[in-house]
């Protein structure tokens, strides 16, 4: 190359977003060590702290999200759009990149948007199976979009899509442990099913209240565990009531897994969100899952995810407004049953993507040279 090769990568608000894009990240070091990497995030969200802890340099844009129940105060968030779009350009002036690339969250809209403007080539990785507004606008400007789904013609170019998979975060992919010696991690029985309950880092209200509601059912149950996160914002609620409720030796609760690699390997069946980048998750490891879409997403992605896996026998489903009555004792009914838990992981395993980084970051290395080249 004939510069010195400089990368944005925008995005972020959920870990589903963050992980993948530090994967990118990690991804194109790897091919090429000497690229210097810049994350442009939004400013007080989860990003800001997780992208630094990994090793890169991030700036924060003041952008924020519409409210759809509120619609005056979106008189302040199309303030705030038009001041993030300005400090992008800022941004972009002042680093000179080869290649924007946004993986979705608040900030990749103005960044993806300015780059575009300005005659920088763009790269979307489209996490989910059903495109978002703000991907499917930037996407006239973009020259790669990168998706995780077959059929997404229907919202791209199909000159445009390359299919790629999510990218996962590394170290999942390189446990070594064993099931035995990460139950044993968490405190739990060897002998017993373990169920991993996961909503996401910010936790899920419906998930908690759907175990809370059947801890007497739990209690009975001498062949089934649980490793519960709740989330930072349901801990205290959720360890207040389980502790009136009586004694769950059985039940890890925790408001974060720092050491998710171990339980996945712990696990025999997940109840989860169905976030993209979790999915992927769950299909490159094999580990069969009930799948709660939450309902406060935008264009209800993630009830679209799911039935991707559900039509392909590689998942359960449950719909949030019925989980309270149906989640336990589908995961009780389900985690004692081999020859389905058996049937879900070859299912689910048949639709993981192997090296999602490293196929994104050929294409972005690929974009960011022909645009070198040109300068």
């Amino acid at each position: 190359m004939k510069k010195k090769l400089k990368i944005i990568i925008s995005g972020g608000g959920t870990g589903g977003h963050i992980f993948p894009a530090i994967s990118i990240a990690n991804a194109i070091r790897e091919k090429y060590p000497e690229a210097e990497i810049l994350f442009v995030g939004a400013e007080g969200r989860m990003e800001m702290q997780r992208v630094p802890a990994a090793g890169y340099e991030i700036i924060g844009l003041p952008i924020m999200g519409f409210d759809r129940k509120n619609l005056l105060k979106n008189v302040i968030v199309l303030w705030k759009v038009l001041q993030s779009q300005l400090k992008a350009w800022k941004i972009i002036r002042k680093f000179r990149p080869q290649l924007a690339i946004g993986v979705g969250g608040y900030a990749s809209g103005p960044t993806l948007n300015t780059a575009g403007l300005m005659g920088i080539p763009t790269l979307i990785q489209e996490q989910n199976s059903f495109a978002g507004v703000t991907n499917k606008i930037l996407a006239k400007r973009a020259k790669k979009i990168c998706v995780a789904y077959e059929g997404m013609e229907r919202f791209f170019p199909a000159e445009k899509i390359v299919l790629t998979g999510n990218p996962v975060r590394q170290n999942l992919l390189h446990y070594t442990g064993t099931r035995e010696e990460s139950i044993r991690a968490f405190g739990l029985d060897l002998a017993k099913k373990t169920i991993l309950v996961v909503g996401g880092s910010l936790g899920a209200r419906t998930i908690n209240q759907s175990i809370l509601k059947y801890l007497p059912e739990i209690a009975n149950d001498e062949n089934i565990q649980f490793i519960w996160q709740t989330g930072k914002i349901y801990h205290e609620e959720v360890t207040q009531r389980v502790k009136e409720a009586g004694n769950f030796s059985m039940i890890h609760i925790t408001d974060f897994i720092s050491n998710m690699d171990q339980a996945y390997a712990a696990t025999d069946l997940i109840i989860s969100r169905a976030g993209a980048g979790s999915i992927s998750e769950f299909c490159l490891l094999g580990k069969p899952v009930i799948l709660v879409p939450s309902p406060n997403v935008s264009e209800d992605h993630q009830t679209k995810n799911a039935l991707a896996l559900v039509k392909k026998e590689a998942a359960l489903y449950v719909k949030d407004n019925e989980a309270e009555e149906k989640l336990v004792p589908l995961a009780l009914t389900t985690v004692k049953d081999e020859e389905f838990l058996k049937k879900l992981k070859t299912n689910i395993s048949g639709m993981a993507f192997r090296n999602s980084a490293e196929r994104i970051a050929d294409e972005a290395l690929r974009l960011a040279n022909e645009y070198n080249n040109r300068s």
